[in-house]
This record gives structure tokens, C-alpha cells and sequence, in this order.
């Protein structure tokens, strides 16, 4: 995409807000969709109207999801609240239609194979996701301070909504999570020695305050990027975290060499996590809370995964011939 001075402009009112990366290249993405949809047509002698056309073209013409939709959503309208100063008057437009889906859950048996065949780094953050129930984006975020090896507790930074919350730490991966510590150590004191390097990359408003935490260990990622790389906030050469696609990658063969015939994905490790806690008998509060759900309707969805044999009705394929 190229840069534009209006893009640029709502790039720093993003930024001012303190909202996360990959939101500001969310809100980016969708606002140059909508401004390429109406023929390169400055935003501010738009309004309403256009974006409910544009909104009602998701919908019915490339038939995107509802949550898709909200995504678009919400990036127009800080467009126009936040940057524009520009009212917006009540509009209407076509939505897409929400299904219900039942997420994909593994068996226990069948997420020890899907471990089996991950090794390394892969493994260990796959058994953090199961083990914990983390997002993979809270995966990789997590930094060596978030690490409590003294109550096994995993403490979630800015998770989705922005809220902190602990969860699970399983006793049984803190020797690989101790030398994942070690290497983080390592990769510190090398990147040191690089002219220029800034540390980790931090949140602003954070390193206003904190200004030698990019150095320590505390702040370090445990899954760091293969190498140090140009931050695009700050513009120095910063320590970041490993990409998306490493983990998921590795998941989606490790399925498909357990031949496991379902559309597995990282997500899945915590969708099992939920379930196989409920199934233990813990109750679904606490669940809520391990998993960071703000409503627990949206936790209520596993209880549907455990009861896949509610009716106990059999089929009548099944029943007996009564003239056998």
C-alpha cells in the first residue's frame, strides 16, 4: 500500500492512542479499502451514506464475515470520531449474517499426538497454549517478567480488550521455560554489541517511563524474532517477537502427520484447554476466567461441545428390528 499524507495522518492519531501495531495496521488496511471503493474520494466529503454503501458491499458482494464486518466497522469510525472530528449521523446498512459455529476441539489423546510431533520452541509454545489457554498473539507477546515460576502463573499483558489476567502455568514445561529464560539472556547480551540496537520493542507511553526497560532481561521476549530488526514507531533497531506463521506453520503439519482429520489450528489448543477443564469438573467461572472472557455467554459455548451427546436418543438406523 502506498503511503499517503492522510493515512500518515490517521497513522499518528492511532499511535497517539496508545493502540497496539497490529490494530493500526487493521484500521489502515480497511480505511484505504474504503477510500479505493469510492474512487479515491477524501473521506471528509464522505459521511454515513458511504459507509453504509461500502459496509453493505462486504456483506452481500464479497459475503465477509459478521466479525470481519465489526472489524471494518469500528476502524471508520474512529476514522471519523478520532481524526476527522466529523459527526456521524445514525446509517443503516446490510449485515452479515451470523452463524453459529462450534469451535473445533481436540481429544486429549489427540492433543498428545499433535505434540509429539513438534519439537523445540514449537513445542514448547503449543504446550503454553494448550496448558494455558492462551490467544498464540498472547503467546508471543509474553515477556520474561510475566513468567511466575514461584506460583506457576502465566500473566497475560494487554490481552484481547487490552486486560491483564493470570492463568495456568504447567509444571511440566518449566525446565524447557527456564532455558528459554536463559536463551533470551543469551540473545541480549549479542544483540548489545549491535551499534544502535534500542533493546526490545516496547509500548511508547511505557518507555516515556521506563526508558532503560528495553535492556533489561525482565522485558525481554521469550520467543524472540530470529534477529534484531528496524521498529517502525520508533525507527531504531529494536529486539521484536516471533511472527504468527512460525507456530502456525509447524501446528497444521504436526496435524497433518497425526492425521487428525479435522481443520485444526493454533486456536484449537485453547478451545481444548477450556473444554477438557469443564470436563474435569471446574466450574465455568473459573474458566472465564482463565481464558480472559469478559462475558460468560462466550465461555457458555463449551458447555455446547460437552454436551454433543445431550439428546441420548438413538438412531433408528440403530434400533433393533422388531420383526428380526
Amino acid at each position: 500500500m502506498r503511503r499517503s499524507q492522510f493515512l500518515e495522518q490517521v497513522r499518528v492519531v492511532i499511535r497517539t492512542n496508545h493502540f497496539s501495531y497490529s490494530t493500526e495496521k487493521t484500521y489502515i488496511s480497511w480505511i484505504y479499502r474504503f477510500i479505493i471503493f469510492h474512487h479515491k474520494k477524501h473521506p471528509g466529503e464522505m459521511g454515513g451514506k458511504e459507509i453504509s454503501e461500502f459496509l453493505t458491499s462486504l456483506a452481500v458482494e464479497r459475503k465477509v464475515s459478521a466479525s470481519t464486518q465489526n472489524q471494518a466497522l469500528n476502524a471508520l469510525v474512529f476514522l471519523y470520531k478520532r481524526v476527522l472530528k466529523i459527526p456521524l449521523d445514525d446509517f443503516d446498512f446490510e449485515r452479515s449474517r451470523i452463524g453459529k459455529r462450534l469451535p473445533v476441539v481436540l481429544g486429549r489423546d489427540e492433543i498428545r499426538r499433535v505434540l509429539s510431533h513438534l519439537h523445540g520452541e514449537y513445542h514448547l509454545m503449543a504446550s503454553i497454549l494448550y496448558g494455558g489457554g492462551l490467544r498464540l498473539t498472547e503467546c508471543l507477546n509474553l515477556r520474561v517478567k510475566d513468567l511466575d515460576f514461584a506460583l506457576h502463573e502465566i500473566i497475560v499483558r494487554g490481552g484481547k480488550g487490552d486486560n491483564d489476567r493470570r492463568t495456568i502455568l504447567p509444571y511440566l514445561i518449566v525446565p524447557q521455560l527456564e532455558r528459554q529464560v536463559e536463551r533470551a539472556r543469551f540473545r541480549l547480551e549479542e544483540n548489545m554489541l549491535l551499534p544502535g540496537f534500542g533493546g526490545a520493542s516496547m509500548p511508547e507511553a511505557l518507555e516515556r517511563k521506563m526508558p532503560n526497560a528495553p535492556k533489561e532481561l525482565a522485558w525481554q521476549y521469550i520467543f524472540p524474532s530470529r534477529k534484531p530488526a528496524i521498529d517502525p514507531w520508533s525507527g531504531t533497531l529494536r529486539q521484536h517477537f516471533r511472527h504468527e506463521s512460525f507456530l502456525q506453520k509447524a501446528v497444521k503439519q504436526a496435524v497433518r502427520h497425526s492425521q487428525i482429520p479435522r481443520n485444526a489450528s493454533c486456536h484449537t489448543f485453547r478451545h481444548s484447554f477450556a473444554t477438557h477443564l469443564l470436563e474435569d469438573g471446574y466450574d465455568i467461572r473459573t474458566v472465564q476466567e482463565l481464558l480472559g472472557h469478559r462475558d460468560v455467554r462466550t465461555t457458555m459455548i463449551y458447555t455446547h461441545v460437552l454436551n454433543r451427546n445431550k439428546f441420548n436418543v438413538q438412531s433408528p438406523l440403530d434400533a433393533r428390528n422388531p420383526h428380526s
